[in-house]
């Protein structure tokens, strides 16, 4: 094994990674080692008692962080005339219809997360192979295949958070940035563990929430007690 950087081991001091930390504590020392010369983002990682492969054991949704995400999101709309014009007037960066659908397939996606109208659908499926990998086809399931277009705008713009969950059972997402003072990171990561506690699937069985560990994208993972963020067996 490599020896640890400086920097690395610096980081890493003072974390026991057998220990779960109440959240406050948690954010607390993620925060202490977020010491890169950009404003890091602070991430979630949740691995849950499921099988995403089995069909009713799919977790996703979407969560408006209560204090935003702090992350710019780019936002494209599908849609025509009236609603069209209304997503403009919300903030859409990139708008279209047939025209936008070209570009897409021409390899130009200039935007982080995709809305449409349900009349675009039609057209907007032919792009699954293209969105689909990249987590941003529109979906109703999380209110990205929407007639209400200023108010999906908006939601994207104001720090709404799609998650879905990865093969392997995890729930992963960047919730605030170090910048951000601690109470209002420990606001954000309840809010998105409660949405995913929220979006528990009929088909899991057994414990639900297994793991939870948050981290700023250079620092070192800290183990969070589930019983701070959802009071004792909250998580099963």
């Amino acid at each position: 094994m490599a020896n640890l950087g400086k920097r690395t081991k610096s980081i890493r001091e003072g974390v026991d990674a057998s220990k779960a930390y109440s959240i406050e504590e948690a954010v607390k020392m993620v925060k202490a080692r977020a010491k890169a010369k950009f404003d890091e983002t602070i991430e979630i990682a949740m691995n849950l008692g499921i099988d995403p492969t089995h069909a009713d054991q799919m977790v996703r949704g979407v969560v408006t962080l209560p204090n935003g995400s702090g992350r710019t999101l780019r936002v494209g709309v599908f849609a025509r005339g009236a609603k069209a014009e209304e997503a403009k007037a919300a903030g859409a960066d990139v708008v279209g219809a047939e025209d936008l659908v070209e570009k897409v397939q021409g390899g130009q996606i200039d935007f982080d997360r995709c809305i449409a109208t349900p009349d675009m659908m039609p057209l907007v499926g032919r792009l699954g192979k293209v969105l689909g990998p990249r987590g941003i086809m529109p979906n109703p399931k999380v209110g990205t295949v929407t007639m209400d277009v200023a108010g999906a705008v908006k939601g994207a713009k104001g720090g709404s958070v799609e998650f879905r969950a990865e093969k392997a059972g995890i729930v992963q997402a960047g919730v605030g940035k170090a910048s951000f003072s601690e109470d209002k990171l420990v606001e954000n990561i309840k809010a998105f563990a409660d949405a995913v506690q929220k979006a528990k699937p009929p088909g899991a069985k057994g414990h639900y929430i297994n793991r939870v560990a948050v981290s700023s994208t250079m620092g070192p993972g800290v183990k969070v007690d589930t019983g701070s963020l959802f009071g004792t067996g909250a998580a099963n």
